[in-house]
């Protein structure tokens, strides 16, 4: 499993248990919020809000959610709280690298939980830009396997203004410049529907093998917390375990 795939094998995991898909809801329901209050409610005027609802709905978030967490949105509503976005960065087990992005209420609270849950599994927390150059920032669109070929994406893709396309069993990934990611999803809506999720993220310039049981035991202790923190919306890192390892971890 490599880092920039996002964690993607174990969310699918986690997804399935009721407990934790009780978490990706809430976490998918926050965002819905902040993008309908960082521009208009109506996602056919908000691409951040348009984007959200398409990653709610990809999870089988409900309707009535969705409605609901986009109403909180909306200036003077019962819920004023107001959400800042935040990224952490630091080293895992291994020297991994790692970006944490949250969405937070309180700053302080959520520094020292991420911060503790780096140095309880091996690891640091750094300084903002201390790991983030081992990234590219980058838009990418994501469709499932069956919507098109891979050839048939690739051709899409490339006519859209994509930068690449990787497609396997599971999907398709596009990615996008961080200015063209808006324009390369509607051409690709047009043609395919809506996708799994739009939106900007990091992918890393190189990976770091984990091949040592115990490291990569450790690491996905580490990536767990983190992901199961409230605040923390996305965790991404620099790290590739191999298959059989992943396996036999469990």
């Amino acid at each position: 499993m490599a880092g920039h795939s996002q964690f993607k094998n174990i969310m699918h995991r986690k997804g399935a248990q009721d407990a934790k898909r009780s978490k990706i809801f809430n976490k998918l329901a926050r965002e819905i919020t902040v993008a309908a209050k960082s521009g208009l409610p109506d996602p056919a005027m908000n691409p951040r809000l348009r984007a959200a609802i398409q990653a709610g709905r990809a999870q089988n978030l409900p309707k009535d959610r969705i409605d609901r967490a986009i109403k909180m949105g909306i200036p003077g509503s019962a819920d004023d709280t107001n959400y800042d976005e935040v990224r952490y960065e630091g080293y895992g087990p291994g020297g991994i690298a790692l970006i944490v992005e949250a969405l937070t209420d309180n700053r302080n609270r959520t520094a020292s939980e991420v911060r503790s849950a780096f140095t309880k599994h091996g690891g640091s927390l750094g300084e903002t830009n201390s790991v983030s150059f081992m990234f590219n920032r980058i838009g990418q669109v994501t469709y499932p396997a069956s919507v098109a070929s891979a050839d048939d994406m690739l051709e899409a893709a490339i006519e859209a203004g994509a930068e690449d396309v990787q497609s396997d069993e599971h999907g398709h990934s596009i990615i996008t410049g961080t200015d063209t990611l808006g324009e390369v999803r509607d051409a690709l809506e047009a043609k395919f529907g809506a996708p799994e999720s739009a939106k900007l993220t990091w992918t890393p310039l190189n990976l770091l093998p984990v091949t040592a049981e115990d490291t990569a035991q450790t690491l996905l202790k580490l990536l767990d917390v983190l992901e199961d923190n409230d605040d923390v919306q996305t965790v991404l890192g620099n790290f590739d375990i191999p298959a059989e390892l992943l396996e036999k971890l469990g």
